[in-house]
């Protein structure tokens, strides 16, 4: 989607990545397939590139430290380290004054027990890396037998207390090389088996929580001199005692196009995905402004072969992403629905 973008502003783009049956492939004007730690492979992409950008926070650091002296690349190694590491995510937020899940670093399996007696049960043990769709975690519960509970993550990981939400959201920001900054309405989000489901927009929230939320997300490019799309997933909570009060605690942040921001792609004046390249590329950033109501929806295994029933509903648009397997659990594609304001 970000090269289908790069492509309608007459950018070309050429993808890298090691999986020989990307779908990126099918619709870049070039593409290479190598290893993220191939020193020879990168260094051929930064001479055929003016800019680099990734999408998705699990590229090793080492790949930027290669291709940072040759090309520039946004977002950059800063966004991609502090993002990549739970902990470091974590500590972070917290550094710039922002709420967060009560946490605690845990590297073996008496760690999980001191962490546990801090912040009591439930509570959810979850990798400091790599972890995806509710992939990389584990709910601590009464009677969980802790030992276990570590081992079958199998690396060090992070112990996060539980919030008592009433809701998610998530922001979707863009920040461009000169500090500009649009942010698109906040979004409100539901999963199914830690896999986000939908999302509806706007989000069922009061105007002063939308408002701190945006801030929220400018706050973090900020702090991070970040370009390009930034996702922030956030948990509303409810001010005990205070009617009507909420406050907000940053759930994750992702330094990329997210799938909750999927609705732009024809539910706004400008799609995160060209937002992103234009950001990057240093040109001015496109308005944000919803087309109405949107409810999008995820394709996930083989709901996506009920794509023939899609195309016959004349409200919906649908995006399905090329990818040859359709596995539980993974996401096909997504449908999205445009409805007036009224509605």
């Amino acid at each position: 989607m970000l090269a289908m973008a790069a492509a309608q502003l007459g950018l070309k783009a050429h993808i890298f990545a090691p999986e020989a049956d990307s779908p990126a492939f099918e619709v870049a004007a070039a593409h290479t397939i190598g290893d993220y730690t191939d020193k020879a492979a990168l260094t051929a992409f930064a001479a055929a590139v003016e800019v680099v950008t990734y999408e998705f926070e699990n590229v090793p650091a080492e790949t930027i430290a290669i291709l940072d002296p040759l090309v520039p690349v946004r977002p950059n190694r800063k966004a991609l380290e502090t993002t990549q590491d739970r902990l470091v995510e974590k500590l972070f937020i917290r550094g710039i004054g922002l709420a967060t899940a009560p946490f605690a670093s845990v590297e073996d399996a008496g760690g999980l027990a001191r962490a546990v007696a801090q912040l009591g049960r439930p509570s959810i043990l979850k990798t400091r890396r790599f972890g995806y769709d509710g992939k990389g975690q584990a709910t601590v519960r009464e009677g969980s037998d802790l030992a276990v509970v570590f081992r079958s993550l199998g690396q060090k990981a992070i112990l996060e207390g539980v919030v008592p939400f009433v809701r998610e959201v998530s922001v979707v920001a863009a920040r461009g090389l000169s500090g500009q900054f649009r942010a698109f309405d906040v979004c409100e989000n539901a999963h199914q088996h830690g896999i986000l489901s939908t999302t509806r927009v706007p989000a069922a929230i009061g105007a002063e929580t939308e408002a701190e939320a945006i801030r929220m997300a400018r706050a973090l490019v900020d702090a991070l001199d970040y370009v390009g799309v930034l996702a922030v997933e956030l948990f509303v909570v409810p001010v005990a005692g205070q009617s009507g009060v909420e406050t907000l605690v940053v759930n994750e942040i992702a330094p990329r196009v997210h799938n909750s921001g999927h609705w732009t792609l024809g539910g706004a004046v400008t799609s995160q995905f060209e937002q992103h390249i234009r950001a990057i590329s240093g040109w001015p950033l496109g308005s944000t402004q919803r087309y109405g109501r949107i409810l999008m929806s995820n394709l996930i295994g083989d709901e996506a072969d009920a794509w023939l029933e899609v195309l016959s509903d004349d409200g919906a648009s649908l995006h399905l992403y090329g990818k040859a397997e359709a596995r539980p659990g993974r996401k096909m594609g997504h449908v999205t629905r445009v409805y007036p304001e009224s509605v």
